[in-house]
């Protein structure tokens, strides 16, 4: 009973061809703003780990240097790991939805309205 309402909406739902919308050069545009966001972001974030665990592992002497009281130089690196996993969290939401956001919805508005990226007619 209560999934007869769901059914009859997909039915009523036009196919998409994911082909032409992987395809079309907005989606393009989304999916290359996106990596050159992400890809020197991710590299930048594992260089600054790697770095971390390298000290910890090999410079036992420079990561016990005291700062202050029982506070080292390695809780304060450990926690601007932290600090760089919010901030990074941070910028990206705002730069999605500032540069990838919009571009998604217009995509997102073409499938919807059925206008573009229609399927053909599926034979079986």
């Amino acid at each position: 009973m209560g999934n007869d309402a769901l059914s009859a909406e997909t039915e009523t739902a036009p196919a998409v061809d994911y082909r032409a919308v992987q395809q079309s050069e907005e989606f393009q545009r989304l999916r290359s703003r996106h990596r050159k966001f992400v890809f020197p972001v991710l590299a930048a974030c594992l260089l600054w780990y790697l770095a971390y665990v390298l000290l910890a592992g090999y410079a036992h002497d420079f990561m016990s240097t005291p700062v202050f009281g029982s506070v080292n130089i390695a809780i304060l690196l450990g926690l601007a790991q932290v600090v760089t996993t919010f901030a990074v969290t941070t910028w990206y939401v705002r730069y999605a939805n500032r540069r990838l956001d919009p571009i998604a919805e217009e995509i997102r508005d073409e499938i919807e309205s059925g206008a573009t990226f229609a399927a053909e007619e599926v034979t079986r």
